[in-house]
């Protein structure tokens, strides 16, 4: 068996440390596994920190799962269950887990014009992105588009969720929005929009274009993504919303 100091990232060459690697070419540079690697510290058995962090992630990636999206909801149970995770190095990834998901949050928007799908995304995001049932949310906006109120219309189970638009008109009006965003999570993470998904949006255009209260944006958020369907569909066309 390699001695224990032999697995720790510094006894690495210069080329393969990650955190050498990260000062010098940016976060962004490092593939997943080193990231896991400059958290964990050190390796276990025969595998270095590099070595564990690829093992970690094709452990849970087995049966054709996303290891990331297993990763963001893991319980410490079962991340101290994989060989080689102790409570020491699985504190450590949920805690990185976490402040990732509060950095991903944290952004303040009261007074920042909600004019862009990641903006609106950011606002819906705490309600949204990583809820276990399916939500339909509002964005309620004045005629700056600046953020008025954020509102969970409907929770619904686990695979869908309901909203009319007089439901969703009445809401808007009420707290007396000139313009909306709407949008509902897919706990799945699959972002790709149900028929229902694009026949409410076309309702929601039709009723938005009568009021007067121009509709900018449906989202569909879930496991840290996010997809504009203004930006991926044609519904918006021939509405002359801003």
């Amino acid at each position: 068996m390699t001695p224990a100091y032999r697995l720790r990232i510094c006894d690495l060459p210069t080329t393969e440390r990650p955190r050498e690697r990260l000062l010098q070419q940016g976060a962004a540079a490092l593939g997943t596994g080193e990231l896991l690697a400059i958290l964990l510290g050190t390796g276990s058995g025969q595998l270095s920190a590099v070595g564990l962090g690829q093992y970690l992630l094709q452990t849970l990636g087995q049966h054709q799962q996303d290891a990331l999206a297993v990763l963001r909801d893991i319980k410490p149970a079962e991340l101290m269950a994989i060989p080689g995770i102790g409570p020491a190095k699985a504190t450590t990834i949920l805690a990185a887990i976490e402040l990732g998901k509060r950095v991903f949050l944290s952004r303040p928007l009261e007074r920042t014009p909600i004019d862009s799908p990641e903006l609106a995304a950011m606002a819906l995001a705490p309600e949204l992105m990583w809820a276990d049932t399916e939500r339909f949310g509002l964005l309620l906006l004045d005629v700056k588009h600046r953020l008025l109120a954020t509102r969970v219309l409907t929770i619904g189970t686990a695979t869908e969720t309901l909203a009319h638009p007089r439901e969703i008109f009445r809401e808007a009006i009420r707290l007396g929005a000139t313009r909306l965003v709407v949008g509902h999570n897919h706990p799945s993470g699959n972002l790709t929009p149900s028929p229902a998904d694009l026949e409410l949006t076309r309702q929601l255009l039709q009723c938005s274009q009568i009021l007067d209260m121009p509709l900018l944006d449906h989202l569909i958020l879930g496991q840290g993504n996010y997809c504009s369907l203004r930006r991926t569909t044609a519904l918006w066309d021939g509405y002359d919303f801003p």
